[in-house]
């Protein structure tokens, strides 16, 4: 039982850490920062940040495209505050990290990437 709270306690920081860091990164993109709390309308707004179509958020829903998707978005969020693509797959596999760095850091917005 005291398992079950730890995690659960663990579960509701990390989601209060990305929650803040995804409202401080919209805030920087001049996005509306609440857009972070309501699932996937905040996938829709890093849509919009990274200057991808609105329809992509279809490929969610598609397995193992849903992966690749995720992987391509968060690199092309991460050269959207000026980082790389090493940036970008940290977010994608050690986000809890990643995201408070970009988002609390001095990073600021520089819009999309206009290579890809």
């Amino acid at each position: 039982m005291l398992f079950g709270l730890v995690g659960m306690l663990f579960g509701l920081l990390v989601a209060a850490v990305m929650i803040a860091s995804m409202w401080k990164l919209f805030t920087k993109a001049g996005k509306p920062g609440w857009a972070a709390i309501i699932p996937i309308y905040n996938v829709v707004v890093m849509l919009e940040i990274i200057g991808r179509p609105i329809w992509w958020i279809v490929l969610f829903f598609i397995p193992v495209v849903n992966f690749a998707v995720s992987v391509v978005i968060s690199i092309e969020f991460a050269k959207a505050y000026g980082k790389d693509i090493l940036w970008g797959l940290g977010i994608v596999f050690l986000g809890i990290i990643f995201m408070p760095l970009l988002a609390f850091s001095d990073a600021r917005y520089q819009g999309p990437d206009p290579l890809f």
